[in-house]
């Protein structure tokens, strides 16, 4: 028998949940020992209940295991969850209500100010909120969030620059089609076009990178004074969420100083050697016409945040373009780090 950790799957057959199964599958920590899907699922051979769309094979182990509803009972103590918002919010907390470590992709819990939104080289010592989350919320086991999928992106872009003073942030997102799931965008509507409107992700990336970013007291979190304006658009790219940020420092660092920043910025997962950190979580490209989602979107298997044309802006002060992996490390390989940080913390 494998001495890996047992983990669960919630919403298996979704595209995150194929994203889980596939960065699971070979994990020297982790193995998948139970699939959870919808009421339409529940009963099948996983081959059966959903037509697999990642470029890498699905797993023939998993792929012969049969799809559980999502319900406490038979599944693992650890769970990662790529359920749909509609249904995650209740689903995750049942389990937890049950004893399980519920590491979720989903955005119903985010901002819940006992649950940790983390990005492990920003924000590790956030887990720090599971202490208190038990008492108040009646979980037996706690409730770890990543961040959306172009928060992780500005976030981390936004990091190294944290010790000049992040003042004012503009950012303006040309998200990849893969964002929207699957099917996602109808193909007539997004083919050679833009659609100026990513509902809901405005918000998302001006409340929850403050919170990431944010200092923690005795009484929780207190979010970062940056004031973040974002601006979400979609556009015909397959993967690799692109952002073209503005920000204004406190101070006037030159523009090498805050490239230096940039390329030395290391978090705890590095430190840590967990097996799902990239070398550099940050990566610095002094060519002028990078990142590009199709040359750098899988750098570092996808965990990498690209970022380059670092300048000044008559504006704001500096202005530069930051790109990642929508699904990787915006999604389930986000999750994935946050359950590797865990474990090694022993909070597992």
């Amino acid at each position: 028998m494998s001495t890996k950790i047992e983990a669960g799957v919630l919403g298996a057959t979704g595209t995150v949940g194929q994203e889980f199964i596939t960065r699971l599958a070979d994990h020297p920590w982790f193995e998948v020992a139970w699939i959870g899907a919808s009421e339409r699922s529940a009963g099948k051979a996983y081959r059966d209940a959903t037509p697999w769309r990642l470029p890498a094979p699905r797993p023939d182990r998993i792929a012969d295991m049969t799809v559980e509803r999502v319900t406490p009972g038979r599944a693992p103590k650890l769970l990662f969850s790529g359920l749909d918002a509609s249904v995650a919010g209740e689903a995750e907390a049942e389990f937890a209500r049950a004893g399980h470590v519920v590491v979720t992709n989903a955005r119903n819990h985010r901002m819940d100010p006992l649950v940790p939104l983390v990005i492990p080289e920003v924000n590790a010592d956030h887990l720090g909120l599971l202490d208190g989350q038990g008492a108040a919320r009646g979980w037996s086991g706690p409730i770890v969030t990543n961040p959306n999928c172009s928060t992780i992106v500005l976030a981390l872009a936004l990091a190294p620059l944290r010790p000049f003073g992040l003042r004012q942030v503009i950012v303006s997102t040309l998200q990849a089609a893969s964002g929207a799931g699957y099917p996602g965008v109808p193909s007539l509507d997004l083919v050679g076009n833009v659609i100026p409107v990513v509902r809901g992700e405005e918000s998302k990336m001006e409340t929850e990178t403050r919170k990431i970013l944010g200092r923690m007291s005795e009484s929780g979190v207190e979010p970062h004074p940056v004031t973040v304006s974002a601006g979400t658009t979609r556009v015909p790219v397959i993967n690799g969420h692109t952002e073209l940020v503005t920000v204004s420092l406190d101070e006037a660092p030159a523009v090498d100083d805050v490239v230096a920043a940039i390329r030395e910025f290391r978090g705890r997962p590095q430190e840590l050697d967990l097996p799902g950190a990239p070398r550099r979580p940050v990566l610095y490209m002094d060519e002028d016409d990078r990142p590009q989602p199709r040359l750098d979107a899988d750098r570092d298997g996808g965990m990498a945040v690209c970022v380059g044309r670092l300048r000044t802006c008559p504006v704001l002060g500096y202005k530069l373009v930051a790109m990642g992996h929508n699904t990787v490390r915006g999604a389930a390989g986000a999750a994935v780090l946050n359950a590797e940080l865990l474990k090694a913390t022993d909070r597992l």
